[in-house]
């Protein structure tokens, strides 16, 4: 055997070398699978369904390759392996039925679902008679039939697990701010540590201001406005993630000080993650997560937040629960997830109204109508705009001007203006590389640019210039995908970002890691909003074009939406449903049959860095 024949990337090829150094013997079938799986990861997958590559020829880019064996051969020669382990063992691999994991991703999967399964079950101590009072009150403005934001937060303070998924413009925001209200009105409330954080610095800081700005108009005394949090924390920092260690600071045996913590935008946390987080929030801990299911998945291995809403719905039993105390009618759906009730899905836009072109887009995408999606943009609807025979030259003329009003709040030199005219327009695409890229887009659109305003080819930095930072920086209090704008003041440039309290502007030179911003991957726009999107969609097929991507993009726009693509892409695009391959789903559903669960908070070992 010859790993040389095989086509492998530098970390496929180091894992696969290291296992070999554990087992000299090791069959090429199963190093082959370690690497598979290895790449399975990298792609955002928790595990390889070993059924999806049985009896295909893999690693043949550039040389012979190997042929992968059947199934039956193929989990066969693994079982007998001694670097692959059932559920519960220990080796750098774990096979679960036909699904192969790095047993590190096997213990997060196995060790969450637990987590999850046991929150779901308790039943904190409530006072019903003050809960119905104080949702009546809360939600009195609401007039929709059900008012399923009244029915999240009744299940919210039910609940040690409620997971709210909504739309944009639905209003998960003002439900969790009315549900902390709720839960802090109820005996003893006020004594409740609260907790509030986001996958992202840029979501925290939102979080937090939405929660402020909404809390001023609530209907309840001060001593309860004065309790609600007002400052929200990332994932990481609330954790006490140490560098590029997978450990934390929090866990189990050193969990989170809080009764309740809220999770916003809960569909960019992977699956470690959540696993961590959940195994360092208190047992007996509230957990609110909020998120759009139908959103892009996180950057990571899986999609937790979409998995979670599998199988929604209410029995008999809890239908009746809810319509007692809220005097909501309550579907009766019966879930087929053991979460059940724990979710529940707001439903009513209030950004995008009946008639939006938008709201209406996105339904069509979410269902998968291709047909539809064309249909629709061929009509005239004055929010949506569809460029079908797009060329990069025109589309840097669209780009200057649409940045043309913002460029001429630049002139302004005041921060608060160039920023407000930066987020009535901005251009996503799917990918980063190519002309139709953030990179090649923001190179030639800086070009024009600086052509434009007599800036040095030279001159890196000059008014006007939009840069994302790429990389955490708590000294600085700048944070992965904060965005900052150059602007001339008297002494010299400097780089404005938003703050709590107002806009602070640096030096270019102490900026961290960062890149241009005028496009950015629809990825790294993911909870931000903006008065007008350009969507510029790739000429060729990509597998970045999935149903996910497109109406995480066309939804950052808040009044109109402009789509540059082929018909065949967007096509693509709509009929393209990613699906990651993992196991929680099934852990959590009414028929899945368990496999065992690892006694303990999940373990990180020390072996190699991937087991």
């Amino acid at each position: 055997m010859n790993l040389a024949d095989w086509t492998l990337g530098p970390l496929e090829r180091y894992f696969t070398e290291s296992l070999q150094r554990l087992d000299p013997k090791a069959d090429a079938s199963v190093l082959a699978a370690a690497a598979l799986c290895c790449q399975a990861l990298g792609a955002g997958d928790v595990c390889l369904p070993l059924a999806r590559v049985a009896g295909q020829r893999v690693f043949a880019d550039a040389g012979p390759g190997l042929l992968a064996p059947s199934l039956e051969a193929w989990l066969a020669s693994l079982r007998g392996s001694r670097l692959v382990a059932s559920p519960g063992g220990y080796a750098p691999l774990t096979l679960d039925g036909a699904r192969l994991y790095l047993s590190r991703y096997h213990a997060y999967e196995a060790q969450l679902a637990a987590n999850l399964l046991q929150r779901a079950a308790a039943r904190p101590e409530v006072d019903e008679v003050q809960l119905s009072e104080s949702l009546a009150r809360l939600f009195a403005r609401n007039t929709q039939q059900p008012d399923w934001q009244r029915l999240a937060a009744a299940q919210a303070v039910r609940r040690n697990l409620a997971v709210i998924s909504g739309g944009p413009g639905t209003g998960k925001t003002t439900t969790v701010v009315r549900l902390l209200a709720a839960l802090l009105e109820q005996p003893g409330g006020q004594r409740l540590a609260i907790g509030l954080a986001a996958p992202t610095g840029k979501a925290a800081a939102r979080m937090a201001e939405a929660i402020r700005n909404a809390k001023a108009e609530l209907p309840v005394s001060d001593s309860i406005k004065a309790a609600l949090p007002e400052e929200a924390r990332t994932l990481h920092r609330l954790l006490g993630s140490r560098g590029d260690s997978p450990r934390v600071r929090h866990h189990a045996d050193n969990p989170l000080p809080l009764d309740v913590l809220v999770v916003d935008e809960a569909s960019m946390v992977d699956l470690a993650l959540m696993a961590k987080l959940l195994d360092a929030l208190p047992p007996n801990a509230r957990l609110i997560l909020l998120g759009d299911k139908d959103q892009l998945a996180a950057v990571e291995a899986g999609a937790v937040f979409a998995e979670l809403c599998e199988g929604r719905g209410f029995d008999a039993q809890a239908a009746a629960d809810l319509q007692r105390l809220t005097g909501q009618p309550v579907p009766v759906d019966n879930p087929r997830s053991r979460l059940g009730d724990a979710v529940v899905l707001l439903t009513h836009s209030h950004r995008f109204a009946g008639d939006s072109g938008i709201g209406e887009l996105a339904r069509r995408i979410n269902g998968g109508n291709a047909r539809g999606t064309l249909d629709l943009l061929r009509g005239a609807h004055p929010d949506l705009a569809w460029n079908a025979a797009p060329s990069p030259a025109a589309l840097l003329e669209r780009l200057e001007s649409g940045y043309a009003p913002y460029f001429a709040a630049v002139r302004s030199g005041d921060p608060q203006t160039a920023f407000t005219a930066f987020n009535g327009f901005r251009a996503l695409t799917a990918q980063r590389e190519g002309p139709w890229g953030v990179g090649g887009i923001n190179e030639a659109l800086e070009a024009r640019i600086r052509r434009r305003l007599g800036v040095p080819s030279r001159e890196r930095w000059y008014a006007g210039r939009a840069v994302m930072v790429r990389q955490n920086d708590y000294a600085l209090g700048l944070f992965n995908g904060d965005i900052g704008l150059c602007l001339s003041t008297p002494n010299g440039l400097r780089v404005f970002f938003e703050g709590d309290e107002g806009y602070r502007p640096f030096a270019p030179a102490r900026l961290p890691s960062h890149d241009s911003a005028f496009a950015m991957t629809v990825h790294k726009s993911q909870g931000s909003e903006f008065t007008e999107v350009l969507l510029a969609l790739p000429e060729q097929p990509s597998p970045l074009l999935t149903r996910a991507l497109f109406y995480t993009g066309i939804t950052r726009a808040k009044l109109k939406v402009e789509i540059w693509g082929l018909p065949a892409r967007l096509a693509e695009a709509v009929s393209t449903k990613a699906e990651r391959a993992a196991g929680l789903a099934e852990r959590l559903g009414v028929s899945a049959q368990e496999p065992p669960v690892p006694s303990g908070p999940v373990q990180e070992q020390d072996q190699l860095s991937l087991f």
